[in-house]
């Protein structure tokens, strides 16, 4: 099993209707800002725990799981929007960190909500880290009756029991689960976050399988349409220093998304002040991959 070298404590919120679990290491200091690091889809904010043991400076470091994953819940909900992750993040800075602006670090889903809220908030953030979070595909407006019907197509499913997460039989199966996904992933790093990933629940026959942290509702396809125009709009408004992280294999090739790196860096270009920098023998993971390297990247930039 993996050893952490910084151990985080977990505390439970209220955020608005619900009760929101954020990790954090070490304790605020006056003079610096706190460090916001915002996880991906279907993951959770222990995800980020390689990459804090991996830095160099020990500062205050703020970790939420987002509503309906990991230890924070769903508050009933059978359909998740992008908004509410935008007010979530506004609620969670305005409890820890009233008036100040945050270094801000997102990945993947959480990096695209990062540069949402960036240009939203530009003045709640001071330095902005986007972690392999490209954001989706444009659409049509002509998508938009199909997206519509695919979405309460969806919710029949999902109703009527037949969108359910994978369960597996007991912690290892979740490791193996995570190193299917992630050839790169040793077996104590899994072990270990399999262990945060996942969480028993009894069956009516006295089995206790590992489930998956997430609300089976977030494999939803959203009803509304992804508007690339909206979205250059916000990212034109971003103040703060941008750096832009990818990993060396390409991941929007590897997912087949019709969605290609070069769109993305057209899109960076609506970013006013933005770098890109590459993690090298890294994919989509790559702070579980390369978390020395992420770690120097990372603290380099804020540093500046």
């Amino acid at each position: 099993m993996y050893a952490t070298q910084r151990p985080s404590r977990s505390e439970f919120t209220p955020i608005r209707t619900l009760r929101y679990h954020v990790r954090q290491w070490g304790q605020p200091r006056p003079g610096q800002p706190a460090l916001v690091l915002l996880h991906g889809w279907m993951d959770v904010a222990a995800s980020y725990q390689f990459m804090v043991d991996a830095m160099a400076q020990d500062r205050h470091i703020l970790a939420p799981d987002w509503r309906g994953f990991g230890q924070t819940g769903g508050g009933g909900a059978d359909s998740f929007w992008f908004p509410d992750y935008l007010a979530d993040l506004d609620f969670l800075l305005n409890h820890y960190a009233p008036g100040q602006a945050v270094d801000l670090v997102g990945h993947s889903m959480g990096g695209h909500i990062a540069m949402l809220y960036a240009g939203v908030r530009p003045e709640r953030i001071r330095r902005l880290v986007n972690l392999e979070g490209f954001g989706m595909p444009a659409t049509k407006p002509s998508q938009a009756p199909g997206r519509y019907a695919q979405w309460m197509d969806g919710l029949h499913s999902l109703h009527q029991g037949e969108m359910r997460l994978k369960t597996y039989p007991d912690l290892r199966g979740v490791a193996g689960r995570l190193m299917k996904t992630n050839p790169r992933l040793p077996q104590d790093k899994a072990d270990w976050l399999a262990q945060h990933w996942s969480a028993p629940t009894i069956q009516n026959d006295g089995t206790r399988p590992w489930q998956i942290l997430g609300d089976p509702a977030h494999k939803l396809r959203n009803a509304l349409l992804y508007r690339v125009d909206e979205v250059l709009a916000v990212y034109q408004r971003i103040t703060a220093p941008t750096l832009s992280v990818e990993a060396s294999d390409d991941s929007l090739a590897r997912w087949g998304l019709g969605y290609t790196l070069a769109e993305y860096h057209q899109r960076l270009q609506s970013v006013p002040n933005a770098t890109v920098a590459t993690v090298q023998d890294a994919g989509h993971m790559l702070h579980h991959d390369q978390p020395e390297a992420l770690a120097r990247l990372v603290e380099g930039f804020l540093a500046e």
